[in-house]
This record gives structure tokens, sequence and C-alpha cells, in this order.
């Protein structure tokens, strides 16, 4: 395949082919990702080495170049993803592409540029997706604080300082509108000229307006929206490395964050997205009961070509939407989903035209 990884097949997991150990000579990763082939593998084996696969250390994608046969659930559910010929199935732990190998190549070469945010986000996926959600907010942002002292997002943090942004300007109106009408909250991301960047400024006045329905019950519904062309471009990258330390900036992200908020309110929660929703930009939206997209949304997860994993709940509410599986494929490729896939995936809820 070209991959230059090393393939297996059902028969080898069930010998201890992957049980050799991650970390080689200087804590390097050894073979962060191993595929495994599905095609022709033999459905007496796969009880058996399902149970194997979430004791393994590292990544495990399946390829299949046909249908997944419905023998082979239990074993696509405990590997990490699987890619197979054709459309999407219903099965969330699969992702259907044209070409499965050059899916293969692409999430191969993206870990190879990032294997420690890239297995990170995996064990993090795996360990939160029975958690309830405040404490899987927090694993988060204690593996995202891990990966800020890593030389991957040290490399990623050097090359952009050399470009020498300053920080962001300071807000020349207010943050987030706020409008009541009746029973209805109206919220609106205010800062177009960032793209509704999830920085400091815009996330504290989020994270105070999200606090009056939970204070008023009043509130039947909060709704969500966003100013200009895009929704919210997420994190906004010329305020990354300014916090003190990683300890602070873990309590800024889950007490000071509006994720837990958004999944507070879940149930009276919509959001309306457009244009481009990137990291935060989705993460904390998919906390909500309901997102109506416009047409022209673009979805994307870029923190692990950063070096990071998603911090602002993405590891938490997007996989609930979409799976594990997909949601790993999103965050290591950092591929861009556009709307009628998302719909289709269950990461957003309608596609409506703005102001429908």
């Amino acid at each position: 395949m070209g991959t230059g990884v090393r393939t297996l097949t059902v028969a080898d997991l069930a010998g201890g082919a992957a049980d050799t150990p991650v970390l080689g000579d200087g804590a390097a990763l050894c073979e962060p990702v191993l595929i495994v082939d599905l095609d022709d593998a033999d459905a007496s084996m796969v009880e058996a080495v399902a149970a194997r696969v979430p004791a393994l250390d590292r990544l495990l994608v399946g390829r299949c170049t046909g249908a997944v046969p419905a023998a082979l659930a239990p074993l696509t559910a405990a590997l990490d993803l699987t890619y197979v010929a054709g459309p999407d199935p219903a099965d969330r732990a699969v992702v259907g592409t044209e070409d499965v190998d050059a899916a293969l190549a692409e999430f191969v070469r993206a870990m190879g540029r990032y294997p420690q945010s890239a297995l990170v986000a995996g064990q993090v996926l795996r360990i939160t997706e029975a958690l309830p959600v405040p404490e899987a907010i927090d694993v988060e942002s204690l593996a995202y604080s891990t990966l800020q002292g890593g030389a991957e997002f040290g490399g990623w943090l050097d090359e952009r300082r050399r470009l020498g942004r300053p920080l962001p300007p300071p807000p020349v109106a207010d943050p987030v509108l706020i409008h009541r009408d009746g029973d209805t909250l109206h919220l609106t991301l205010n800062r177009p000229e960032r793209r509704n960047a999830y920085g400091t400024a815009l996330r504290d006045a989020l994270v105070e307006a999200l606090r009056l329905p939970l204070l008023d019950d009043t509130v039947a519904r909060v709704v969500l929206d966003g100013a200009g062309p895009s929704f919210c471009a997420g994190g906004d990258l010329d305020e990354f490395g300014h916090t003190p330390d990683t300890a602070t900036a873990h309590l800024i992200r889950t007490r000071g964050g509006a994720g837990r908020l958004i999944a507070a309110l879940a149930d009276r929660t919509e959001v309306r997205v457009h244009g481009h929703c990137v990291g935060a930009g989705i993460e904390v939206p998919a906390f909500a009961h309901r997102i109506v997209a416009a047409p022209d949304t673009l979805f994307r997860l870029p923190e692990v070509t950063m070096g990071l994993i998603p911090g602002a709940g993405g590891t938490v509410s997007v996989p609930r939407r979409i799976g594990r599986w997909r949601a790993l494929h999103l965050f290591v490729t950092g591929v861009a989903l556009e709307a009628p896939r998302a719909l289709e995936w269950g990461l957003i809820d309608e596609i409506a035209v703005r102001g429908e």
C-alpha cells in the first residue's frame, strides 16, 4: 500500500503482533499506528481479537476494500477507525472513501508529522467515551496541558512566533450581543473583525451570557449565532502561548470555558452556524441539542496539526454526535467537512439558509 506502516491481518493481531512496546530508545515512539487488513478476515477470531484491542498502546486503523461484513462489527467497534471503499455506511466506526489506500496514506502522513498529539487524541477519545461530560472535559484539558509542554506544539508555536504577530487588539464593541425576546435569549458572537475567534474577550463574554439562563429558568430557549462571514474561526491563534502556565490554562479551559455551560443548557439551546467553523467553532456548539448550519458551512478540527488536541470540549462533544472513530479521522487529518456530510454524520441537525 506504500504507507510505510506495518499491515497486520486479524490472525496477526490474535497472535500478538501488535503487542510490542510502543516506546523505543530515548522514549521514541515505535509504530504509533498500525493498519489492520479486514479483507477476508477470519470471522471466528473477531470476538477474541476485539477483546484484545483496548489494551494495545497504539492506534489501529482498519482497511477494507469492500463492504464490512456484519460479523466484523465487534472488531471495527474496537479499532480506532476503519476506512472502507464507497459511501459512508451506517456504522459510525467506519469512514467511506473513494480510495481506501489514499485515505490511509493521508492518515499515516499526518501521524508521521504529529505522532504524539495524534496518539494522545486517540487515547483521550477512548478514555472519555463513557465518562460524564464534566469529567470528560477535565480529561481532555489535562491531556491538552500535557501536549502544551511537548516538542510538537513547541515547534508550531516557535514558527508562529517567528511571524511576529502581536496580541489581538481589544474588542471595538461588545464581544457577545445579548437580546431577550419573550422566553428566548438570543446570543450573537460579535467580533466579525476576528471572524469571531474564540479568544479571551469573546470566551469570557460568552461564558457570562450563558450564566444568565442557568440562573433564570424563565428562559425557555437559547439561540446562539455569529455576526459576520463566519460563525467562529476557532481559538485566536495570536493568543496562543500567552497564558501564565499550563495549570492555570487547564483551570481556565474547564472552569472558565463555554463547553460545560452549553452542555448544561443543551436541551434549551440551538446554535446557528455558517461560514467557517474551526476548532472551538464546532466543539462548543456540538454540546447543544440542535445545530442548524447554512449550506456554505465548513467544519474543521486542526488542533492535532498544531501538536495539540481539541481543547474547547471537542474530544467530548464531537464524538458524542458522530462517534469517536469519525472524530479521530477529523482530528488527525484536519480535513474539512462540508455541511451535507456533516448532516449525514449527525454533526449538525439541519441545513437551512440563514434567516429562514
